[in-house]
């Protein structure tokens, strides 16, 4: 069992900035990704960015790309999401995610734990 506990959401407008971070415990080495969702109201869950913990690779969704930056620190088992020019559209719950799966991937359902989400808000 891993936990996982998201900082950093907030209200920015519209071109600014804000960076999340999602701090993991418990069984933290036998979890090989981290990734960012969200999921606006009435809308469903969506992957925003994933990041291998060993080796580094990332992966973004087309909507967040050169505007959103993920990275790890496997020292402290956290993960951060630098997101900048910020639009409206960016606006929901941020959810971390962590997978046994050492692989890329985009879908919720190959992610084992779920942190409890911080709500971004952006206006314009």
């Amino acid at each position: 069992q891993v936990q996982l506990v998201e900082f950093g959401g907030g209200l920015v407008q519209a071109g600014g900035s804000l960076r999340l971070s999602c701090t993991a415990s418990g069984r933290t080495s036998s979890r090989y990704a981290m990734g960012w969702f969200r999921q606006a109201p009435g809308k469903e869950r969506e992957f925003v960015a994933t990041f291998i913990r060993s080796g580094g690779r990332t992966r973004y969704s087309d909507s967040v790309k050169g505007r959103f930056t993920i990275s790890g620190d496997n020292a402290k088992n956290t993960v951060y999401l630098q997101m900048n020019s910020l639009k409206p559209d960016d606006t929901a719950v941020y959810y971390c995610a962590a997978s046994t799966r050492n692989y890329i991937s985009t879908f919720p359902r190959d992610y084992d734990d779920w942190g409890q989400g911080t709500q971004v808000t952006v206006s314009s």
